[in-house]
């Protein structure tokens, strides 16, 4: 139906500006909020003894 062609592209340029943000808010309060455990990560790396 090419009536209503605006209303479709509207709406798929919104769902994916909405998963798009939705990323980014997923990964901000992943690294603002999850700093501690990161850094646990990166002491504990060179201390590991890998074997080959």
């Amino acid at each position: 139906m090419p009536q209503m062609a605006p209303m479709w592209w509207t709406s798929m340029f919104f769902t994916f500006m909405l998963s798009f943000i939705f990323i980014f808010m997923i990964l901000h309060f992943q690294n603002h909020y999850n700093p501690t455990l990161m850094e646990k990560d990166k002491k504990l790396m060179p201390k590991t003894n890998w074997k080959w």
